[in-house]
């Protein structure tokens, strides 16, 4: 099994900056497909951005050039920054991780295991 928790989640005004991480544990060594959901009240959940095993990344339209995915192998820490935010993007952000993969994972019931949830709220 495998845990992954969020944090870095907050109130921020619009514009400003926030960074996201999610620390996995437990039997991670098969995991090596990441990626950052996030679901605000009566949505869906939607893919933010994803990074693959050879460090591969999809972004959303809608965050492209503001936000960056990255990942710490020697950590086990996956991290989203996430600049020049907007209302819109005022959601809970997840953190999912796919096992034994060799592509960046962009469909929501591929991945295998999921966090908590860190709530982002940006004011305007």
């Amino acid at each position: 099994q495998v845990q992954l928790v969020e944090s870095g989640g907050g109130l921020v005004q619009a514009g400003g900056s926030l960074r996201l991480s999610c620390a996995a544990s437990g039997s991670i060594f098969s995991i090596n497909a990441m990626g950052w959901y996030r679901q605000a009240p009566g949505k869906e959940r939607e893919l933010v951005a994803a990074i693959g095993p050879g460090g591969s990344t999809y972004y959303a339209d809608s965050v492209k050039g503001r936000f960056t995915i990255s990942r710490d192998n020697a950590k086990n820490t996956l991290y989203l920054q996430m600049n020049s935010l907007k209302p819109e993007d005022t959601a809970m952000y997840y953190c999912a991780a796919r096992e034994d993969t060799i592509v960046v994972v962009t469909t929501l019931y591929e991945y295998d295991y999921w966090g908590q949830g860190t709530q982002v709220t940006v004011s305007a």
